[in-house]
C-alpha cells in the first residue's frame, strides 16, 4: 500500500539488499545505440557517466527486458557539492518494434514519487510506446534496482498492519512517524543525503542520461508525478526536446496537500454526473452522494470492524472501516469505477464487503518496491511547505462540505504529513519548483475524467504557459490513462508522429463504462 504514490496498482516485492544482486547475469547486456560509456558534463557542469550493464532481474520476469539494452547512469548526488559521492540509476532501452522506427525515442519518466519504474514496463509496451521507436526507462534516483535504494521496509509493514486501523487515530499515527524515524535514521547513517532526492536533480539526472546515450532529440511522456518532473525538466533542460505527453497532470506550480481535495470533489462530481445521466443508475441509485455523504460521516463516528479474507487469497485478517478509509478507497479507485455506486448503496444497507475487501487488500506486505525515502524526500520539500494544516482543513470543507473535520483534516492517501516531514527533516524547495515553464514546445494533456487523484481540469491551467498545448479528456478513466484506454494510446501514438496535429477524434464517441445496477 503506497499511500503517497499518485498511480493504481499492486507493487511487487522487492528488498534493498538485493540491489548488488539486481544487476546480475541475464541475457540482455549490449549498451543502447549511440551510448557513450565515457564521462559527459551535465547541465550543471558537473560529470555523470553512462555504463552499459546487465538488465536487473525482476521478482516476475519482464518480457521486454530479455532484448533491452541496459546498464546504469552514474551521476553526483548532489550536483551542488562537487566531489561528492555518486549514485547509480538504472537504465534499460526497449528497442522498437518496427523494422524502420523514428531516430528520436521516446523518454518515460514514473509516477509516484518513488513508484518502481521497471514494473511499469509491460504497461508501457501493450500501450504501444515502443512501436515506431525506442523506449528509454530510467529508475528515478533512489528507486529499486538503483544504489542506493531509498525503500523504508519499515514503512511496508505499517501500511499493511493499518488496515486494521482506525485511519487517522493517534496510535495509527505513532506507529507511522516511528517507522518514518527508523527508515531516516537507517537511510542517513548510510550516508545518503536526503536533501538531494527531489524534482530538480532528478530533471538533470534525466538531461545527462540524454547527454550520455547520444541522442540528438527524444520524445517525453510522463505520468503523474512523472508528468510533475517532466515539466520541471521542460523548463530547465529544454534542449533535445522535441515534444512531452502528460498523462494525469500533476502540474509541478500547484501540487500540495490541498490540491489534493480539489482531485478528490472533481473526479467524484464526475462520477455523480455520469450516474445521473445513465438512466438505469440514475434510477436504482437516485441519491448517490447524500448516500456517499451520510456513510463518510455514520463510519467516521461508528467504525466496523471486520475480518476479511484479502482478494489475493489467505486466512482473514482484521479490517477497520471509518470515514478515512472510505475515501482513501475511493480516491485510490480500489473499488472500479462501475461498481461504485452499488457498493456505495450496499454500504448503505449494512453489506460493506466491497470495500471491505478493498482494505484488506492492503494487508498483504509487499516489501521494499517502493522508494519511500524520494516519497518523503519529493513530498517534504516540494508538496507540504508554504500552507498550514487549517489550509488543508478549509480546502475540505470546501470540497466535501457535509464530510466530518477528522476525514477533511487529512489530505485523501497523504495523511500526518506535516508530521512526517518535521521527522523527514529536508529543506523547503517550493520557490523552486512551484514554477510554471513557458515554452513552445509541443505538448499533450491526457487525463480521465474519473481521476481523483489529479482532478482533469487541471490540464487547462497548467496549459495556459504552453502555447502548443493539445487537451485530451477520456471520459470515465482514472488515473493514468494510457494503458486503460486504446483510444488515449491512438492519440499519444498520433501525438509522437506529428506533435503539432495530433488527430484526436475518437475522443468524441466515448463514454463511461455501464455501472453495475444490484437487485434492490
Amino acid at each position: 500500500m503506497a499511500e503517497h504514490r499518485y498511480r493504481d496498482g499492486m507493487a511487487v516485492a522487492g528488498a534493498g539488499l538485493a540491489l548488488l544482486a539486481a544487476f546480475g547475469p541475464t541475457s540482455a547486456g549490449a549498451a543502447p545505440r549511440n551510448a557513450d560509456s565515457g564521462t559527459v558534463t551535465g547541465p550543471a557542469g558537473v560529470a555523470s557517466r553512462f555504463v552499459p550493464g546487465p538488465c536487473p532481474t525482476t521478482p516476475e520476469p519482464i518480457e521486454a527486458l530479455a532484448t533491452a539494452r541496459c546498464g546504469f547512469l552514474e551521476v553526483p548526488e548532489n550536483r551542488a557539492r562537487p566531489g561528492g559521492r555518486t549514485i547509480r540509476l538504472a537504465v534499460a532501452v526497449i528497442p522498437a518494434a518496427s523494422a524502420k522506427p523514428a531516430q528520436d525515442p521516446v523518454v518515460f519518466m514514473s509516477g509516484g514519487p518513488g513508484g518502481e519504474t521497471f514494473d511499469d514496463i509491460p504497461f508501457l509496451v501493450s500501450s504501444g510506446l515502443n512501436r515506431d521507436r525506442d523506449l528509454i526507462v530510467m529508475a528515478q534516483r533512489g528507486n529499486l534496482y538503483d544504489r542506493p535504494n531509498l525503500a523504508c521496509p519499515e514503512l511496508d509493514r505499517f501500511y499493511a498492519t493499518s488496515v486494521g486501523l482506525p485511519s487517522y487515530a493517534p496510535r495509527t499515527e505513532k506507529l507511522m512517524l516511528d517507522a518514518v524515524k527508523q527508515c531516516r535514521a537507517r537511510l542517513t547513517a548510510d550516508g545518503t543525503d536526503l536533501s538531494a532526492y527531489n524534482s530538480t536533480e532528478n530533471a538533470a539526472d534525466f538531461a545527462d542520461l540524454r547527454t550520455a546515450l547520444g541522442i540528438k532529440q527524444w520524445n517525453v511522456y510522463g505520468h503523474s508525478y512523472g508528468s510533475n518532473l517532466a515539466l520541471t525538466y521542460l523548463r530547465l533542460h529544454p534542449q533535445g526536446i522535441r515534444a512531452v505527453a502528460f498523462d494525469s497532470i500533476a502540474p509541478a506550480q500547484d501540487v500540495s496537500l490541498p490540491f489534493a481535495w480539489a482531485g478528490a470533489r472533481e473526479g467524484l462530481e464526475n462520477l455523480y454526473k455520469a450516474c445521473a445521466a445513465e438512466a438505469a443508475c440514475k434510477s436504482r441509485y437516485p441519491d448517490l452522494e447524500r448516500t456517499l455523504n451520510e456513510q463518510v460521516r455514520k463510519l467516521e463516528a461508528h467504525p466496523l470492524t471486520l475480518n476479511v479474507a484479502p482478494p489475493q487469497g489467505g486466512d482473514p485478517v482484521k479490517v477497520v472501516l471509518d470515514g478515512g478509509a472510505l475515501v482513501n478507497l475511493l480516491v485510490a479507485k480500489a473499488i472500479p469505477f462501475a461498481e461504485v455506486p452499488a457498493a456505495i448503496d450496499e454500504l448503505a444497507r449494512g453489506r460493506p464487503e466491497r470495500f471491505a475487501r478493498a482494505r484488506a487488500a492492503g494487508s498483504v506486505p509487499v516489501v521494499g518496491q517502493s522508494a519511500h525515502g524520494l516519497t518523503n524526500s519529493v513530498v517534504c520539500s516540494e508538496w507540504v511547505p508554504d500552507h498550514s494544516a487549517s489550509d488543508v482543513l478549509n480546502a475540505g470543507r470546501r470540497a466535501f462540505p457535509a464530510w466530518p473535520d477528522q476525514v477533511l483534516a487529512q489530505a485523501p492517501q497523504l495523511a500526518f504529513q506535516d508530521q512526517v516531514c518535521r521527522v523527514w527533516n529536508v529543506p523547503d524547495r517550493t520557490d523552486t519548483v512551484r514554477v510554471a515553464p513557458v515554452s513552445s514546445v509541443p505538448t499533450l494533456f491526457i487525463n480521465g475524467t474519473g481521476d481523483m487523484k489529479t482532478g482533469a481540469s487541471w490540464a487547462q491551467k497548467t496549459a495556459r504557459t504552453l502555447p502548443g498545448s493539445t487537451t485530451v479528456q477520456v471520459p470515465g478513466i482514472g488515473h493514468w490513462v494510457v494503458p486503460q484506454s486504446p483510444c488515449a494510446q491512438k492519440v499519444l501514438a498520433s501525438f509522437l508522429t506529428r506533435p503539432t496535429a495530433p488527430d484526436t477524434t475518437c475522443v468524441a464517441g466515448l463514454g463511461w463504462k455501464p455501472f453495475t445496477i444490484t437487485p434492490k
